[in-house]
């Protein structure tokens, strides 16, 4: 038996041929020709937009801007008007410097100090329609004359004296526009602010603050020596800052309100244009800065309803009419005579402002600042026979 043998198939190599793939070549895209004078053109427009940064935006940024970090420099303050400036577009103090004018929106701003520099500086007077001004009738000459007789009687006392009372609008003016170290008297503008913005609806009366180290401060007020951590209420703050002229609880409500800014902010939309707060208290260098005036037409519009409702008005009144120190114009005054009032001494100015309500319905408002030798008692002596000289003048 034969075996049986398939033969395998041969295999064979079917070679096909590698195609060669022909290569894409580019085509070169001509470059475009760039008008000459068109180039010419463009370079001169960069130029010019180059030259005028250079010459109208760089200097103003320069000196403004950069020089005040690296550089910076005091701003001098002076009591004259700018020249070139019209009189009644300034009030003062002013900045005389340019920036000022070049930069009016600062103006609604001032009296921040960085490194004991003064950044802002109050200038042009904002006006409210809600604030109210006196209206004057008859200066009281005999009454003036009066003061007068009685202040060379005390040659080393330099007062400036405004009163203004509320029937017939007449009025007694010496150095009531002048500028005077406010003392504790910058308390009052401290505590109409305060409830502005109460009223503003940007904190309440009932609102907490925590008494920290930082706050404290000397002086007068008891508050500096309360343990830390201790909270107390806006009322409370409000309260012990007038009855007890606390400097701690002060700067605690004006840092609750926004620092110092705040309290001149809101002096300019009051119209009170020379009033500012420059230092936290206790100010004793004299800093703040206030007129006669300027204390009298915040006392007036504490009756204004357009200016502060009535709970504002309650709290205001409770307040002033329950100071401690009653030893000033309030010592001068006939029985019987309600006073409301803050008063004021860092040694070298003594102050008293407030409204005097007499028992047969008279009233008026009288602010005496009186600068004195430190400490001097005359000063105290001075504002008590004015205040009788006045009392007596007006009420009879």
């Amino acid at each position: 038996m034969y075996a049986y043998q398939q033969q395998k198939p041969e295999r064979r190599l079917h070679v096909v041929p590698n195609k060669r793939r022909a290569k894409l070549v580019p085509k070169s895209v001509p470059k475009k020709k760039t008008n000459p004078i068109i180039a010419f053109f463009r370079m001169i427009v960069a130029l010019s937009f180059l030259c005028a940064f250079m010459y109208f935006v760089f200097p103003t940024s320069f000196h403004n801007l950069i020089s005040q970090v690296f550089k910076p420099k005091n701003v001098s303050m002076s009591l004259k008007t700018p020249k070139g400036m019209a009189y009644k577009n300034w009030t003062k103090p002013v900045a005389a410097d340019i920036y000022s004018i070049a930069n009016p929106v600062t103006n609604y701003l001032s009296n921040d100090l960085f490194k004991n520099r003064l950044l802002l500086t109050p200038t042009i007077q904002k006006m409210h329609s809600e604030v109210t001004t006196m209206y004057h009738t008859n200066e009281m000459k005999a009454l003036k004359l009066q003061l007068n007789s009685l202040m060379q009687q005390y040659p080393m006392i330099k007062p400036s004296i405004y009163v203004w009372e509320y029937e017939n609008g007449k009025y007694v003016d010496i150095n009531a526009d002048k500028l005077y170290s406010a003392a504790s008297i910058i308390k009052l503008p401290v505590l109409v602010r305060l409830f502005k913005s109460i009223e503003a609806g940007q904190m309440t009366i009932y609102d907490e603050m925590t008494l920290t180290n930082y706050y404290k401060s000397g002086g007068s007020g008891n508050l500096q020596y309360a343990q830390t951590g201790r909270k107390y209420t806006l009322d409370q703050l409000a309260k012990t800052m007038i009855q007890d002229s606390d400097n701690t609880s002060t700067n605690m409500l004006m840092s609750k309100m926004g620092g110092m800014d705040d309290v001149n902010i809101g002096l300019r939309d009051w119209g009170i244009s020379t009033t500012y707060v420059r230092t936290w208290l206790p100010d004793l260098g004299g800093t703040n800065k206030t007129t006669a005036k300027d204390i009298a037409k915040i006392l007036y519009n504490l009756d204004n309803p357009g200016f502060l409702n009535i709970n504002s008005r309650e709290y205001i009144i409770d307040y002033l009419s329950h100071v401690k120190n009653n030893r000033l114009i309030a010592a001068g005054l006939g029985d019987g005579a309600l006073f409301i009032h803050k008063t004021g001494d860092i040694g070298t100015m003594l102050g008293d402002a407030g409204i005097v309500y007499a028992q047969n319905g008279k009233k008026y408002i009288v602010v005496i600042l009186a600068n004195r030798p430190h400490n001097a008692p005359q000063g105290k002596d001075f504002i008590v026979k004015a205040s009788e000289l006045i009392y007596k003048s007006i009420v009879g």
